[in-house]
């Protein structure tokens, strides 16, 4: 699966020229509406609240974000209806593919799909302190790190920045917490040398302020035995030049590291095409009135959209995108390929119903059924 293409120039060029078209239809949105977020303080739920700041201003629309600490938190109000939107992450991917925590009988494969995404100067990456001493990845072995109960994109992001370095959990000692901030805050107290996260995230301007300072750790994008292990792992982090960070990272001094689109605004496939179409178009064209609120807000430019990603992008936004010029035949396409993906996984699924399995036992024959129908289509199951 090919991952992490973003607007071409032409394209770009094309939406600048049609945008007063875009305008002839007003944006209708309710008068309260309510996502999920990551953790209070975090670059995800901060730009979120930024945007519903925006929006307020312009339309009067309440906009609640709720912080949720791990993926399924965050997602279980949007499939019970209590929020129409998440500004999620890399949890998106897996929520789509049925893996991880989404592995068992109460979830599966879910039709999440994509409105609008950020991709900003900022990394997706693992910091240490400096008081540790630790430089590279490889110093990991044999030392502490967090990873996130129920938060499977901190968690395998942390095993595939491991990979990078040739190292696997068997090589460290892994430290559970119930949450993203308390990940953080067992690195800020030393529990733990190493967690991952956003190169701006709240924790770590924290630890930056603190005595023991904040270090982020590189992956050069030279070394491609490195990241080959580590796309085994996370398919969908790319390598980034991150010019926006903590610690060690500034504009002046960028770090190889990497990325991949964050926050994610997803909804569920069946959600209210106008109030979708109205919702990306509300965030789109009012860029301008919130891009300074925040460094990584740049991220939401047209220019930094991601459109071949992991998920699909639902139907209505689409057609915005379409409306606005912007949408290409080969992003159609591949697009057309990730919902046909969730489709066969989909029908996967309601093949487990009825047998007679629990916990680990469930979940393993979840995954072979997974990889096979997969295969059988002639696609990549990613995850075993």
């Amino acid at each position: 699966m090919r991952m992490g293409l973003k607007l071409c120039t032409a394209a770009f060029a094309a939406a600048m020229a049609m945008s007063s078209s875009a305008l002839a239809e007003d944006v209708k949105l309710p008068d309260v509406l309510a996502w999920t977020a990551y953790n209070t303080g975090t670059t995800g739920y901060n730009q979120s609240v930024a945007i519903g700041k925006a929006l307020k201003d312009k339309y009067g629309v309440d906009i609640r974000v709720i912080p949720g600490k791990n993926d399924i938190s965050r997602m279980e109000p949007l499939r019970s209806g209590k929020v129409q939107f998440v500004a999620n992450g890399a949890g998106t991917f897996y929520a789509s593919e049925g893996v991880f925590e989404f592995a068992n009988p109460n979830w599966g494969p879910q039709r999440v799909q994509v409105l609008i995404s950020s991709t900003a100067d900022a990394g997706l990456n693992v910091a240490t302190t400096v008081e540790s001493g630790i430089k590279q990845l490889k110093d990991l072995k044999g030392k502490p790190v967090a990873v996130v109960r129920g938060a499977p994109a901190v968690t395998i992001a942390m095993k595939a920045y491991l990979a990078f370095a040739d190292l696997t959990f068997d090589d460290v000692e892994v430290v559970e917490y119930g949450g993203y901030n308390a990940a953080w805050q067992g690195l800020e107290t030393g529990q733990v040398v190493a967690a991952f996260g956003s190169t701006v995230t709240g924790p770590a301007k924290k630890i930056e302020a603190s005595p023991r300072g904040i270090y982020w750790l590189p992956t050069p994008a030279d070394d491609k035995e490195g990241w080959e292990r580590l796309q085994k792992v996370a398919p969908y982090i790319v390598p980034h030049n991150v010019t926006l960070g903590t610690g060690n990272i500034t504009k002046e001094t960028p770090m190889e590291g990497g990325a991949y689109p964050y926050p994610i605004l997803i909804t569920q496939n069946d959600q209210d095409p106008d109030l979708v179409y109205s919702m990306v178009k509300a965030i789109f064209t009012n860029y301008d009135s919130y891009k300074d609120a925040l460094p990584a807000m740049k991220g939401w430019a047209l220019e930094r959209q991601t459109f071949k990603w992991a998920v699909p992008y639902h139907a209505a936004a689409v057609k915005f995108w379409k409306d606005e010029g912007i949408w290409t035949d080969e992003m159609e396409e591949h697009n057309n390929m990730l919902l046909k993906r969730q489709d066969i996984l989909a029908d996967a699924w309601a093949t487990m119903k009825g047998k007679d399995l629990e916990g680990d036992a469930y979940q393993a024959e979840w995954m072979k059924v997974r990889a096979a129908a997969l295969e059988a289509a002639g696609m990549d199951p990613t995850f075993r």
